[in-house]
C-alpha cells in the first residue's frame, strides 16, 4: 500500500463514528486530533486520539456545528485534513468550502457535489438525466398550491411532499386528495423551512409499501467510480433506520446490475468523489426508484465492510490522498456471505423514549463473525444532547439464516446496565416469521408496534 501523505488528521466528529475514524488512522500510521464538547469530555475518542481539543459547552450549535472552533483546533493543531464523519457537518458544502480555503483537505465529496447533491430536485433532475430511474413528480421545487395540484391529479393519489434541502422525515407530508393538498403543502414548507433553512418543497408519486434500498459509492479523484452492492434499510420507525442488512433478500440481480451501471454513469458525469450512498424505494414490483445521495460515510456502512472486505474509512482517506480506486481495492469487488446490523440506541424498547444515563454494567458480545463499533464503557455516560446510538452490532454469516443466528445470539450476550436499550427490540425483530423470511417493508414497525 502506498503510504497516505496526511501527517495528521481532525476528526470533527463524536461517539462511535470518531472512534471508528481513529481506529482506520491508526491502521494507517497517521496522528489524530479529537474535538469534543464539554459533555463528551471523558469519551472514548477523546482518551484513544493523539491529541484532544474542547470546542465549546454541550449543545452542537455551539461546539460540533461551530465550524470557526473546529477550523481553529485544526490549525492550532497543524492538521492537514478533517475527516467529519456522519451528520453534523459532514454535508455541509460550506464547511467543505472553508477547509478548501483554509488549504485543510475535505474527507469527503467536493463542495460543489455536496451542494449538487443537498439540493433534492437538483439530484432528482441529473439521476434522470443519465437514465436511474425516479419516481413520477414535479420538475423542481413546486411554485405554488395550483401547481401542485396539477402535479399530483396527472400522476395520482397518492403523493408525498418532500422538503428538498432536508431528510429525515421533516418537511415530508402524505396526501390523498386534492382537497387536502394546499393545506399539507403550507405544513411541509413550514417545517422544511424552521428544519433546513429552505422552505422549498417538491413532489414525488408516494408508495405505500416500499423497500428502502441503498448503494454504496466509492469515488476516486480520477474519475473511477465502483459500487460497493446494496443494503436493505427497510426496517425503520418514523424514517430512523433500526437494522439494517446486505445483501437485500427482495432485488433480483438483473436490477442490481442495471441500477449500479446506471449509477456509475451518473456519478462519473457529476464528478463525484470519496464514499456515498444512493438511496432508492423498491415498489411491490420489485421495481427501484432514485431517492436522494447522502454524500458521506453512512452509519450502517460495516454492514458492506462485512461482505465485501474494504474498509470503506480507510478507503476515504486514500481517495482523499489521491490514491486511485484500483490501487485502493486491488482487484473486483465481490460480495460474499450476508451481513446484518442492529443498531443499540438508548431508548425505551417499548415507548422509544430516549434513556440517557451511566452505563453501571456492560458486556459486549463476540464470537465469529460478531463485530461491535461503540463508544461506549462501564461507567460511561450517554449524555442527553445527541443522538441516542450507543453501539452497532453487527453479525456475518456465510449466509443470511446464519448471520440471523449469529445476531441471535450476539444480542443474547449483549449486556447493557444502567439505562434502557432497544436489545430488546431488536431481539423481537430477528424472531418475526416477515423478517425471517425476507417479507418485510417500511411499515414493518408501525405495523407490528
Amino acid at each position: 500500500m502506498a503510504s497516505v501523505p496526511f501527517k495528521k488528521i481532525l476528526v470533527a466528529n463524536r461517539g462511535e463514528i470518531a472512534l471508528r475514524i481513529i481506529c482506520a488512522c491508526k491502521d494507517l500510521g497517521i496522528p489524530t486530533v479529537a474535538v469534543y464538547s464539554e459533555a463528551d469530555r471523558h469519551s472514548l475518542p477523546v482518551r484513544f486520539a493523539d491529541q484532544a481539543i474542547c470546542i465549546g459547552p454541550a449543545k452542537s450549535a455551539r461546539s460540533y456545528l461551530d465550524v470557526p472552533s473546529i477550523i481553529s483546533a485544526a490549525e492550532i493543531t497543524n492538521v492537514d485534513a478533517i475527516h467529519p464523519g456522519y451528520g453534523f457537518l459532514s454535508e455541509n458544502s460550506s464547511f467543505a468550502e472553508v477547509c478548501r480555503v483554509s488549504r485543510i483537505k475535505f474527507i469527503g465529496p467536493s463542495p460543489e457535489v455536496i451542494s449538487q447533491m443537498g439540493i433534492k430536485e437538483r439530484a432528482r433532475a441529473i439521476m434522470k438525466e443519465h437514465g436511474v430511474p425516479i419516481l413520477p413528480g414535479s420538475e423542481g421545487v413546486l411554485s405554488s398550491p395550483e401547481e401542485a395540484v396539477e402535479t399530483a391529479n396527472r400522476i395520482g393519489y397518492p403523493v408525498i411532499l418532500k422538503a428538498s434541502a432536508g431528510g429525515g422525515g421533516r418537511g415530508m407530508r402524505i396526501v390523498n386528495s386534492a382537497a387536502e393538498l394546499p393545506g399539507l403543502l403550507e405544513q411541509a414548507q413550514q417545517e422544511a423551512g424552521a428544519s433546513f433553512s429552505s422552505a422549498d418543497v417538491y413532489l414525488e408519486k408516494f408508495i405505500g409499501a416500499p423497500r428502502h434500498i441503498e448503494f454504496q459509492v466509492l469515488a476516486d479523484e480520477h474519475g473511477n467510480v465502483e459500487i460497493l452492492g446494496e443494503r436493505d434499510c427497510s426496517i425503520q420507525r418514523r424514517h430512523q433506520k433500526l437494522l439494517e442488512e446486505s445483501p437485500s433478500p427482495a432485488l433480483s440481480d438483473k436490477i442490481r446490475k442495471r441500477v449500479m451501471a446506471k449509477l456509475k454513469e451518473a456519478l462519473k458525469a457529476i464528478g463525484y468523489s470519496n464514499a456515498g450512498t444512493v438511496e432508492f424505494l423498491m415498489d411491490e414490483k420489485g421495481d427501484l426508484y432514485f431517492i436522494e445521495v447522502n454524500a458521506r460515510i453512512q452509519v450502517e456502512h460495516p454492514v458492506t465492510e462485512m461482505v465485501t472486505g474494504v474498509d470503506l474509512v480507510k478507503a476515504q482517506i486514500r481517495i482523499a490522498a489521491g490514491e486511485k480506486l484500483e490501487d485502493i481495492l486491488c482487484g473486483p469487488v465481490v460480495c460474499r456471505g450476508h451481513a446484518i446490523e442492529c443498531r443499540i440506541n438508548a431508548e425505551n424498547p417499548e415507548t422509544f423514549t430516549p434513556s440517557p444515563g451511566r452505563i453501571t454494567g456492560l458486556n459486549l458480545p463476540g464470537g465469529i463473525g460478531i463485530r461491535v463499533d461503540t463508544h461506549a464503557y462501564q461507567d460511561g455516560v450517554i449524555p442527553p444532547y445527541y443522538d441516542s446510538l450507543v453501539a452497532k452490532l453487527i453479525a456475518y454469516g456465510a449466509d443470511r439464516e446464519e448471520a440471523i443466528a449469529r445476531m441471535k445470539r450476539a444480542l443474547d450476550l449483549f449486556v447493557v446496565e444502567g439505562i434502557h436499550t432497544s436489545i430488546p427490540l431488536h431481539k423481537r425483530i430477528l424472531n418475526e416469521p416477515d423478517f425471517i423470511a425476507g417479507t418485510f417493508d417500511t411499515n414493518f414497525i408501525k405495523r407490528w408496534m
